[in-house]
């Protein structure tokens, strides 16, 4: 067996789509010649928790090493979960934090982190370390572990740095600051892992020495063992039911398809009648005043936080899946890790997209339903669509063998792949 360090600030007990990538990749490594060693975040405050999350891991007999620090979540960890801020709040802290530190505000962690892995290093002979990002100060921390042990370093972008959905440099000086931070640590890594084309496309465009096999494209996907032996949950009537399931922020927004539907319920009352709208995960106050202020709480299910396990059970008793992003350019590079779960279900989606990398994916899944994202009368007559498919029993079934290149093993396998051949060419 190989050994590999992981090193990843968001990892369970922690909840919601960050962990899952990395979580995913270390519980299926063993079966490809590799054992992993994680070094994470001990008790903190943070959204949400979800112990069928950790038992995977434990499981899996994954080592976990735990570490805590000075940031604001460690010095809160005696709230334990704690409730998700309106958008308008979290999009404030979110900009005074990225005001106030570069890269990020997990810096004192990311030392911390590092501070462990040196005496974990000291210890142990390890193959390779693997760094999740973000939080992007991880990356800088740990190319001082690969000079040091003379270890290949390999660094996971679950989100793009510099041209990152959700950036803002309140200067240039700012942004000339990460993208110097960025250039620097980039040199400093062996092979950088990216989620999507467009993210590999950046960073190359940005940094002209990465060379095209500096980069390995390792998309989202699912994990199959997630829904093996899974069973509907028993049906209350025949409706058709259009479910999301995950959070909102910063522009991520049930707010239009609640207003289309709304225009479906004055023209078309009685397909309206005949259809709910299931939501899993944190309804914000600010959500739940536009489903009152529609008059729509005979049509709205919401459902709040589950762990994992029973979001599953929830997404595959479900008829029609539903996401959206904002319509911004920023978007571009974004491929959500939601996309690829939905596709394990194998069933059809309504997808709420700008142009985009997210919008190429859904449309060679071919059973989706694509619509501009705040385009009212356009997300009414895909609904329109959908309801008529769906009492024909026609709802449309995607590419099977697309949907299998996601499988999260089989993604696993090829991370071991990069892993190895690294190893091979040293």
């Amino acid at each position: 067996m190989f050994n590999v360090l992981v090193i990843a600030y968001y990892y369970p007990p922690l909840g919601l789509s960050g962990v899952q990538r990395t979580l995913k990749f270390t519980k299926h490594m063993h079966q490809f010649g590799w054992k992993p060693t994680i070094i994470t975040t001990g008790k903190m405050a943070y959204f949400a928790h979800d112990l069928s999350l950790l038992n995977e891991a434990e499981q899996a007999n994954i080592e976990i090493i735990r570490t805590e620090s000075l940031d604001p979540s460690s010095l809160l960890k005696k709230k334990g979960t704690v409730k998700m801020p309106s958008s308008l709040i979290m999009k404030l802290f979110s900009r005074i934090s990225k005001t106030l530190f570069i890269p990020d505000n997990k810096l004192f962690w990311s030392r911390k982190a590092i501070h462990t892995a040196r005496k974990e290093l000291n210890k142990k002979e390890y193959d390779a370390i693997y760094v999740s990002v973000p939080p992007f100060s991880t990356i800088e921390q740990a190319t001082k572990l690969k000079e040091e042990f003379n270890i290949p370093l390999f660094v996971d972008y679950r989100d793009a740095w510099l041209t990152n959905q959700f950036r803002f440099y309140p200067t240039p000086i700012h942004k000339y600051m990460n993208k110097r931070l960025e250039d620097k640590t980039l040199r400093n890594v062996d092979r950088t892992l990216v989620v999507n084309r467009a993210v590999k496309e950046d960073l190359m465009n940005e940094y002209k020495f990465l060379s095209f096999n500096d980069v390995d494209i390792l998309t989202h996907g699912f994990d199959p063992e997630d829904f093996d032996e899974v069973q509907p949950l028993p049906r209350t009537n025949d409706k058709l039911i259009i479910m999301y399931s995950g959070i909102f922020y910063e522009g991520i927004t049930p707010k239009y398809i609640l207003k289309a539907f709304k225009k479906l319920t004055l023209e078309f009352p009685d397909v309206a009648s005949n259809i709910e709208l299931h939501f899993v995960g944190h309804f914000k106050r600010e959500n739940r005043r536009i489903v009152k202020r529609l008059k729509l709480q005979s049509f709205v299910k919401e459902i709040g936080y589950l762990t994992h396990t029973e979001a599953v059970k929830r997404i595959i008793s479900s008829d029609v899946l539903w996401l959206m992003l904002p319509n911004d350019e920023r978007m571009n590079n974004v491929t959500p890790g939601k996309i690829f779960e939905y596709f394990g279900t194998y069933k059809p989606i309504l997808a709420c997209l700008p142009e985009g990398i997210s919008k190429s994916v859904i449309s060679d899944y071919e059973a989706s339903f694509i619509t501009k994202p705040n385009d009212i009368n356009e997300i009414k007559n895909a609904m329109l669509k959908i309801h008529k498919l769906f009492l024909a029993n026609q709802l449309p079934k995607p590419n099977e063998e697309y949907v299998d290149k996601f499988n999260r093993i089989k993604l696993t396998k090829d991370l071991t792949k990069i892993f190895q051949f690294y190893l091979k060419a040293e």
